[in-house]
């Protein structure tokens, strides 16, 4: 797929009304998933006003409500904006995805040593990853993704994988939002490169990225699917082109997919839906 083709956001999603009575909460909780996205570094004020394209007195007052109900903290030296305590708190309510979160670690760091790579375990969040693992003791100074790190789904061929996976409106619209969110924090310097992802990707038939994005940093993802078939998360392998030689391709898609059977097996055992 072009992304030059894509229509804008709102024209992508337009056949989808806006429920009455949530806009507010619509916008309480793109305020948390903007937060989330920079757990360590948080947000200003003003920052965060504008990605979230509304008025700042407005993002003040949500925001404020948001720290008194502990979902958001403001760091006292700089005043940035934090995940609060509450967001870990709300998570203990899923015994059963802390006991997957246990089963799926182990099957990370296994594959991650008998491939000597980096492993992530990325799991879909609307039109972004979250990455839940990562494993692995090379040093890699591209691979910047560390568990908690939020991003649009077509920048990790993890993410491109579980595109790969969808129907095409659904995945038009993700990608149109994904494109959205690119250029808002990074202007149009590297859509050349994740179209070059796409591309190749699309060849090959899950995801792979050969240092477009970032020089030197070969990964390869293939999807990993519930009990109804559907991507709810990716497995991605990232190393350098020296031992990720493009004649192994065939053997890397096997080794992923052998593992991402492991974790669809596993998320069955622990009830993930």
């Amino acid at each position: 797929m072009n992304l030059a083709d894509l229509p804008s956001p709102v024209a992508a999603g337009a056949a989808v009304p806006t429920r009455v009575g949530t806009q507010s909460l619509a916008r309480g909780i793109k305020l948390l998933r903007m937060v989330a996205t920079r757990p360590q570094v948080g947000w200003r004020l003003s920052d965060l006003a504008v990605a979230a394209e509304q008025d700042k007195a407005t993002v003040h007052r949500m925001l404020a409500c948001l720290v008194e109900e502990r979902l958001l903290e403001q760091r006292s030296n700089d005043r940035h904006y934090l995940p609060g305590p509450l967001m870990y708190e709300l998570g203990l309510a899923l015994p059963n995805h802390a006991k997957f979160q246990r089963f799926a670690e182990a099957v990370v760091t296994g594959f991650a040593r008998r491939m000597a790579g980096i492993v992530l375990f990325q799991l879909r969040s609307g039109s972004e990853y979250v990455c839940s693992l990562r494993a692995g003791t090379i040093t890699m100074t591209g691979a910047m993704v560390y568990p908690g790190t939020r991003r649009p789904l077509f920048t990790s061929a993890g993410g491109v994988a579980i595109l790969q996976t969808l129907p095409a409106q659904e995945a038009q619209v993700v990608l149109a939002e994904n494109v959205s969110q690119e250029i808002k924090r990074h202007g149009t310097t590297r859509l050349d490169a994740l179209q070059k992802m796409l591309v190749k990707s699309d060849e090959y038939g899950f995801g792979v990225n050969f240092g477009y994005v970032v020089p030197g940093s070969y990964a390869f993802g293939v999807p990993v699917r519930n009990s109804s078939g559907d991507a709810f998360a990716s497995i991605c392998l990232i190393g350098t082109p020296d031992v990720y030689r493009e004649e192994r391709l065939d053997e890397l898609r096997q080794r992923l997919l052998e593992s991402a059977a492991e974790l669809e097996a596993g998320a069955i055992e622990c009830g993930i839906h």
